[in-house]
């Protein structure tokens, strides 16, 4: 589904260059469950963004469902952007002044897709999402937890390869933060999507299928849930974030 392979990226202050991501290599497959943590500075935003299509990078290759996004005009990649990624952010970005159901239907509005099918398809996501309840409020009327849960129906909405979720939980408190992860394991369960979420919270990572450790710019470390209960699963990531810290005698 994804391959990144000797990622490249570096910025320029002045005369100085920054290099923050040192030849990266991953992969996600289809219907993975995804987390990337590492500390700050360690490269885990610029990551999502190059994947996103939102900057450039410097070297390397990142193929998408197949396709190879580098070289790409402005055109393509915003196609790539609305057809075949999906975004969820720790600020929900919904429009205020739309209701639930319409903040779902947004990409498929925006292609200029009107249809009976594409309502039928918000009110199946709002089904599965459980906020069919609300799909008449506006966000001023929900909860973090519920507006989080919009955002990943909006970005399911025209069944992208792929969700990349900026820390999704970042403003939430445990019980939304639960709400959230739930969402995301009914998108991979009932819908076979394939999720990629940078986050801090080893709570969160910890009910992901594998979790990639950046320090430096570069893959430290990948750690896999198999068969691990959650809660040892995040035993298993706070020793490796305090091993990768240097915190561990």
């Amino acid at each position: 589904m994804l391959q990144v392979k000797g990622l490249h990226k570096s910025y320029k202050v002045g005369k100085t260059t920054y290099e923050v991501l040192k030849g990266v290599d991953l992969t996600v497959a289809q219907g993975e469950f995804v987390a990337v943590m590492g500390p700050s500075g360690s490269g885990k935003t610029t990551l999502l963004n190059c994947i996103s299509c939102y900057i450039p990078f410097d070297g390397g290759q990142i193929t998408l469902g197949g396709q190879e996004l580098k070289n790409l005009n402005e055109n393509s990649l915003a196609k790539v952007r609305n057809q075949k990624l999906g975004f969820v952010f720790q600020d929900f970005m919904l429009l205020d002044g739309l209701s639930v159901l319409d903040n779902i239907l947004l990409p498929r509005i925006i292609g200029g897709d009107t249809s009976k099918a594409m309502e039928q398809r918000g009110n199946e996501l709002c089904e599965i999402f459980g906020i069919s309840q609300m799909k008449n409020k506006y966000p001023a009327e929900i909860s973090g937890g519920e507006k989080q849960r919009t955002a990943v129906a909006r970005a399911l909405m025209n069944e992208p390869l792929m969700i990349l979720a900026d820390e999704p939980t970042g403003n939430l408190d445990s019980k939304s933060s639960r709400a959230v992860i739930s969402s995301f394991e009914d998108a991979r369960n009932k819908l076979s999507a394939t999720i990629f979420m940078v986050t801090h919270d080893s709570f969160s990572a910890s009910f992901c299928d594998r979790v990639i450790m950046l320090k430096d710019g570069t893959v430290y470390r990948c750690l896999e849930k198999e068969k691990k209960e959650r809660g040892a699963f995040q035993d298993e990531l706070l020793e490796a974030i305090k091993e990768m810290s240097g915190d561990v005698a």
